[in-house]
Order: structure tokens, then sequence, then C-alpha cells
């Protein structure tokens, strides 16, 4: 919630800019300030993003046992990439985002009364690459919201996939690709010399992601049925 709130401020803070700037000029010229006019003319353009993210994992058990719970503590990752961008038409748009994706989600297997039995680190880092389409509203001056969605497939490096070690020796597994779905909503703001557009987006994953320990009655792994990944990713891109 800290990264949303901060991230409405700093929309909020370049929106008072831009306007106090356009309503300067247009004082002046009697003519509203229009920046990059011919920006969303292009067929290719191109571009990086910097962000937050905060991953988190859904848990499906094959009973519900309120002492078998797993419980999920998240913290705050980062990511960075580029932009490929297509334009179809006026309002609609096709992206390329491959991203690098760092975070971190602790899991407590509440059946456990040690800290070296009930709790593992997974740490990740993706190469996730996304899919997306955008449709956007006509442009206001130099603004322009829109929403986007789409499919991405990653590549969990930390995944831990084919290890021979698992829980029983303090080793947390994870399928090393996943597909996901992705919604979010942003706004593009023209500045005077590139675009910048703050966005949130919701990622979630659409197959299991556990890989369950050797021992099929394992008190770690045999009563999920399935984990699986949902995220938030608070986006600055620059183009």
């Amino acid at each position: 919630m800290r990264y949303i709130k901060q991230l409405f401020a700093v929309v909020a803070i370049i929106f008072l800019s831009q306007n106090t700037q356009a309503q300067f000029f247009s004082f002046l010229s009697k003519e509203k300030l229009v920046n990059l006019e011919n920006f969303d003319k292009q067929k290719f353009s191109w571009g990086y993003t910097i962000g937050f993210n905060s991953y988190d994992f859904k848990f499906e058990y094959v009973e519900d046992l309120e002492h078998a719970e797993v419980l999920v503590d998240k913290s705050t990752g980062f990511n960075v990439g580029l932009i490929g961008d297509m334009r179809i038409n006026g309002y609609i748009n096709l992206r390329l985002e491959p991203v690098l994706t760092f975070t971190q989600r602790d899991l407590t297997f509440s059946q456990f009364e040690e800290e070296r039995d009930y709790l593992r680190s997974v740490k990740s880092t993706y190469i996730h690459v996304p899919l997306l389409v955008k449709v956007s509203t006509k442009r206001l001056n130099n603004i322009k919201p829109f929403i986007v969605g789409g499919i991405s497939t990653s590549f969990n490096l930390s995944a831990n996939e084919d290890h021979p070690e698992d829980n029983s020796f303090g080793r947390f597994r994870m399928t090393e690709n996943t597909m996901y779905y992705e919604l979010g909503f942003g706004i593009d703001f023209y500045l005077y010399f590139f675009k910048f557009t703050p966005s949130i987006r919701g990622v979630f994953a659409m197959s299991d992601e556990l890989v369950r320990d050797i021992d099929p009655d394992s008190p770690y792994t045999s009563n999920i049925s399935s984990m699986k990944t949902r995220g938030v990713f608070i986006n600055f891109t620059f183009q």
C-alpha cells in the first residue's frame, strides 16, 4: 500500500506540473501546449522500465487442515527491463516488455515449531516476458489513460526444480517455467523530451509451480494441491 500511495503522489505532482506549465503558455499564446505532438504516429517505439513488485503465493490444499496452513510473508522486490511497442491504430498498441525481476517470499509451515523446520525463504530471480495489448483513450492535451492486459511467461533462475535435495534438506523447489495472465492500467504523460508512464499491473499464474518432495507423505508438500504466484507490479516507463 505504501508504494501505491507513492505512485499516486508522483502522478499527482506530474499532473499538477503539466497543468501549471500548460496554463502559463496558454496565457501567453492563447493556445494549449501539446508536447510530443507526433509521438503516437510512429509505427514502432522503444523504451525502458523500472519499478517495484510484490509477489505472493495462492495455496490450495488437499484437506483443509488449520494446523498445516502455509503462511506467506511478502517483501518488496525490484524490476528493470525494456519495452517494444507497435502501433495498431490510434487506440490500440501491442507491447513486448521483457524484465528482470528480483523478489523474496518467506514461507512458514505452521505445523512445525523450530525455525529451521518451519521457515523456507524463497528468493526468486525471474526473466519475465509479457505480451500485452494496450487500449488507450483519446489523448487529452498531454495525458492519455489506458488499460492493458495479456499473457506472459517467466523463467525462474532460482527455481531448483531439478535439484536432488528437497525440504527434508531445507531446500524448497519450484518449477522453472510459468505462464501468467496480466491486467492493469496507467496514464501516459507527454513531457517535453519524452513520454513518462506510471502503471499498476496484476500478475496471476495459470499453473501449479510447486515441485513435490520425494517422500509422497512429506509434511511440507503432500497436502498442497496447487501453489500459484500472484503479484503486483508498479512500473515507471520512459519512452
